[in-house]
């Protein structure tokens, strides 16, 4: 019960099947060679590797936000700790400026589907329900199987749409994670978790 209840304290917005659009940008990279994307925060570069056959919505939806610059000018505003597991344990959550005008939500791809797993690197797209996720997203700073889907469980078991992992700059994840957060929150679930002050995305592009 405890890694439902988890699962559900990372949500965003979000039923679409992939559009012509979103398919021209998950192909606009070259044939064979998975999509990288470099993610300049005010902390650090991370470099993402994106699964682009596993989990093709989700990616193309990704960097048609890149693409389109709608992440330049976001923030990370979350820093998730794990209870109990020390220092490094977690996810950092962003997402685009909260002026961005927002694609429309997309089609939910679990990792029972995509055979992807919530380990420490792994980019995923935050939800609330299944098939509203649009912008938002988190990178794990260390393995967190309860966000995966358990089909065996009650409730809200699909989990959460890996779609790719960091290649290099974990040192940033981990240093966001350890950055100082509010005592206050939007949400009670999310209290002690909101950086203060936030992360500043410079930009997010393909490399």
């Amino acid at each position: 019960m405890e890694g439902i209840a988890r699962r559900r304290l990372i949500g965003a917005a979000g039923l679409l099947t992939l559009s012509p659009r979103l398919a021209f940008a998950a192909a606009a990279q070259k044939p064979g060679k998975k999509p990288r994307v470099a993610i300049e925060t005010g902390q650090g570069t991370i470099i993402v590797e994106l699964e682009d056959k596993k989990a093709p919505i989700t990616t193309a939806n990704f960097l048609r936000y890149a693409d389109t610059l709608k992440y330049n000018g976001g923030l990370f505003y979350r820093a998730s700790r794990t209870i109990g597991a020390g220092p490094g344990h977690g996810s950092i959550q962003a997402g685009p400026s909260a002026y961005a005008r927002h694609f429309p939500p997309i089609a939910h791809e679990s990792t029972t589907k995509t055979g992807l797993r919530h380990k420490t690197g792994t980019i995923s797209l935050t939800r609330n329900e299944p098939g509203t996720a649009t912008s938002d997203f988190f990178i794990c700073a260390s393995d967190q199987p309860y966000l995966d889907a358990h089909p065996g469980e009650p409730g809200d078991n699909q989990g959460f749409a890996a779609f790719g992992h960091v290649v290099e700059g974990m040192d940033v994840v981990k240093k966001i994670l350890a950055m100082h957060t509010s005592k206050t929150a939007p949400v009670p679930a999310m209290k002690g978790q909101m950086l203060d002050p936030p992360v500043p995305i410079v930009s997010i592009k393909r490399v």
